[in-house]
């Protein structure tokens, strides 16, 4: 028998597959009545959204269904954001997130900024589609500790190498952790380039930066 909470993440995750903003808000704020942490939320409707992309790579769903669903994933992070509580009001340090040149998704690192933001970083969102360079610039800019790079598709995972190069050439990369993460992206792929980290999901990605800020502050 299914229990009442799995049935009302059946419910997120349904609606984000259906692109079912009401619902989802819905069903968000019942689990938030329940007492479920908004973090396992969040991660219920990631899991909605890895239903979209696998949709997707079967041909049953296109780019406007990827399009939609992503902004009924936005309006859930949204309505959870004043759950989230933030650890420290001082930021741990800052962080500069893209997605790297070639690629256009952000739905994962749009998650990833969310709990950040929350965990008490000061983040840099330099958006999608960005070039080696700009990334350099921004670490440069804001006195970054940290840099997060995404990639979706495979093509474009040899991008990350050349950032973490480009770093070095600035001579940056020996003060800059540098974390990665994807649906392409593999524990593997990120030791044989020599990342720092490697984040299977957004979660995980907070909590290897949060423990580097832990490091960097003891």
């Amino acid at each position: 028998m299914v229990s009442r909470q799995e049935g009302v993440f059946e419910k997120i995750r349904a609606s984000i597959v259906n692109f079912d903003v009401e619902g989802m808000k819905s069903a968000s704020m019942v689990a938030i009545e329940m007492g479920v942490p908004p973090e396992k939320i969040i991660e219920v409707m990631g899991n909605g959204m890895n239903a979209v992309g696998k949709r997707y790579e079967d041909g049953e769903y296109f780019v406007p269904e990827l399009i939609m669903a992503g902004e009924t994933m936005k309006e859930g992070l949204a309505l959870l954001e004043p759950y989230i509580t933030g650890e420290s009001q001082a930021a741990h340090g800052t962080v500069v997130v893209a997605t790297v040149l070639g690629d256009l998704h952000d739905i994962g690192k749009n998650i990833f900024i969310t709990l950040l933001s929350t965990a008490g970083f000061k983040v840099v969102d330099l958006g999608v589609d960005v070039p080696p360079k700009r990334i350099v610039k921004a670490v440069k800019d804001s006195g970054a500790d940290i840099v997060g790079l995404s990639a979706l598709l495979t093509t474009n995972l040899e991008q990350i190498p050349i950032v973490t190069e480009e770093l070095s050439k600035a001579g940056l990369r020996e003060r800059v952790k540098v974390v990665i993460g994807g649906a392409t992206v593999t524990d593997t792929f990120a030791r044989e380039i020599g990342a720092d980290g490697y984040a299977k999901d957004a979660v995980t990605g907070v909590k290897i930066c949060k423990q580097w800020a832990n490091e960097g502050e003891g």
